[in-house]
């Protein structure tokens, strides 16, 4: 259970603004603020002390000696948005992500811990979050109990000691998600236990159920799942309801379902909304480019969701449902002071973002930054070497389709492999996933990737493990060494030369800078992706669950080629 962090001598001087021997902070007078409870808009005054609420009502404080007094007249105060599905590891990392999406709005993340448990021990994980705690935003955290791919460590990262060390933690609020979900199904009593230790720990349990039948939700109910963000129908939306689940619309880079959900629930009148969450769901860089939650709370609006409705979704349903609204999603006495004002309830875009007592932004214009911090204790990528022609041998006969971004079947290969090029034009690549420490290598070919990909490398990938791509080994080779010589990152080449990269130098997955010029980075790298034939949407997420055995068909991992329904290697790793 998150818990608040006021010592007893700041309580006193909280309860001293009220009895006038103490000046408060900050007064926000003459607001017009959306009480999330009585769902209406309230008139009043809003006395801060520090980063804490310490009154909400008609009252002015006795006592204004060097208080900062915002006469908000003719504005709209609503909560500080909450994300409560992030994943903020898609080439940003969660202190730039998050200084980013406070810019519009966003002051609290509920986040995912996969890139933490897959790099570091819990230590020097914990010191990371330690140091994010210290910033003027809300970060909480899952507790992951799976890796969602196939690497031959599983049972060494997610050890029993590990996972109930990351429930310990007053921050962490949830465990899952549960991308592992059939091993319960299958009988492993390991993860069911520590789903009840989640619950028994006051936390929530969050499923990952893309296409769930009945019967899978109701069976993932009495294991103890308590809400799930897959519903990707109106149908699925009303199963989930059914079934006792908290519901989060999802809208996404790869799976931008929003509008099409709401619409239906509008047209099918559902009363449901006081039981609905919203999240872009750990969508890349430049889905971003129009904010983060405020977005959702747009695309609630225009739907015509009533503004109140809309906001509660992104605030005050996430708060109740985590059980925190003892600090957030509400305006009223004893919260954060992280609050939205806006232009009017129909501008989720705030002109002033004030997160835990501090001013953000005001009149339009970033005026703080979020402090950085140390990410020291992600080892750098230092790749020791070389690929040789030895690593290019594409002998089988099984090949990765991509269907979408994201999904992938197998298909069987009739190619000759005795060329060093393949003809541009053909929808067919080489694809080689090389272990970081070099010891071993996977080798096939990916069909519907590209068709005119000569070199292609990256460091980004969901275990952090080698992708090479391409048509030309040179260009492949030249790209990983460019890989090399950033220390990570992603890079595409042509004819003998880089013809774009992206750098991530810390631990080879994370871009070190702001999220603006991060999104150029990757708005360049997609346009030349999609001239040279990528025809999909999302590089980031197809690199990502190119080893991400929650999804079907088929996928590369460390262990080989996976057959995700038949939980076997169809072709295993080679040692190099």
């Amino acid at each position: 259970m998150p818990e608040s962090t006021w010592k007893i001598h700041e309580i006193r001087q909280q309860v001293a603004v009220i009895d006038g021997k103490q000046a408060p902070s900050i007064v926000l007078k003459n607001t017009r603020y959306l009480h999330s409870v009585l769902k209406k808009w309230v008139n009043g005054n809003i006395w801060i002390l520090n980063d804490r609420v310490v009154y909400v009502g008609n009252e002015m404080p006795t006592k204004l000696t060097n208080t900062e007094v915002v006469d908000l007249k003719g504005k709209v105060v609503v909560p500080g948005y909450i994300e409560p599905h992030v994943h903020p590891f898609q080439l940003y990392h969660p202190q730039s992500f998050a200084d980013f999406a406070s810019q519009s709005g966003t002051t609290t993340f509920i986040a995912d811990n996969i890139s933490y448990v897959l790099s570091l021990p819990n230590q020097k994980a914990f010191s990371i979050l330690d140091q994010l705690k210290k910033s003027p935003f809300s970060f909480y955290w899952w507790a992951r109990f799976d890796s969602q791919t196939e690497i031959e460590n599983e049972d060494e990262l997610f050890t029993n000691k590990s996972v109930l060390e990351w429930l310990e933690r007053n921050d962490v609020i949830v465990g899952g998600e549960l991308t592992g979900w059939p091993r319960i199904a299958r009988g492993d009593d390991m993860m069911l236990y520590w789903i009840q230790a989640s619950k028994i720990k006051g936390k929530k349990v969050e499923g990952h159920f893309p296409g769930a039948s009945e019967k899978t939700l109701a069976r993932m109910k009495l294991f103890g799942a308590d809400g799930d963000h897959e519903a990707m129908t109106i149908e699925e939306v009303e199963n989930r309801i059914l079934h006792g689940y908290a519901v989060t619309l999802r809208h996404s880079s790869i799976r931008p379902d929003l509008p099409i959900l709401l619409e239906g629930i509008l047209e099918k009148k559902l009363n449901i909304f006081d039981h609905l969450m919203m999240t872009t769901d750990g969508s890349t860089p430049s889905f971003h480019q129009d904010g983060v939650m405020d977005k959702c709370i747009q695309i609630a609006i225009d739907a015509g969701v009533s503004p109140i409705d809309a906001y509660n979704m992104a605030t005050y349903n996430i708060a109740r449902y985590y059980n925190m609204n003892h600090l957030h999603g509400l305006i009223a006495t004893g919260r954060f002071a992280s609050l939205n004002i806006l232009k009017d309830e129909f501008s989720p875009n705030p002109e002033a973002v004030l997160s835990k007592g501090v001013w953000l932004k005001r009149d339009n214009q970033k005026v703080n930054s979020l402090p950085k911090i140390d990410w020291g204790h992600f080892k750098p990528l230092n790749l020791s070497f070389k690929l040789s022609d030895d690593d290019f041998q594409f002998s089988m006969p099984i090949g990765i389709e991509m269907i979408n971004d994201v999904i992938t079947k197998p298909y069987s290969i009739n190619l000759q492999f005795n060329k060093r090029e393949l003809p541009v034009g053909l929808d067919q690549s080489y694809l080689l996933l090389i272990d970081r420490n070099g010891k071993w290598r996977v080798n096939t070919m990916i069909k519907g990737f590209d068709t005119h990909v000569k070199g292609f490398a990256s460091s980004y990938s969901n275990t952090g493990e080698i992708i090479v791509i391409g048509k030309n080994i040179e260009d492949m080779m030249l790209a990983f060494e460019e890989l090399k010589k950033l220390k990570g990152g992603i890079v595409l080449t042509e004819n003998g030369e880089v013809v774009t990269s992206i750098p991530l130098p810390i631990n080879g997955t994370l871009f070190d800078g702001d999220v603006e010029e991060l999104i150029e980075y990757e708005l360049t790298l997609k346009s030349e992706l999609k001239k040279r034939g990528y025809k999909h949407s999302d590089l980031i997420y197809t690199l990502l669950f190119l080893q991400s055995t929650h999804l079907p068909y088929i996928r590369i991992t460390p262990r080989g080629i996976y057959d995700v329904m038949q939980k076997k290697v169809m072709l295993p790793a080679v040692m190099r």
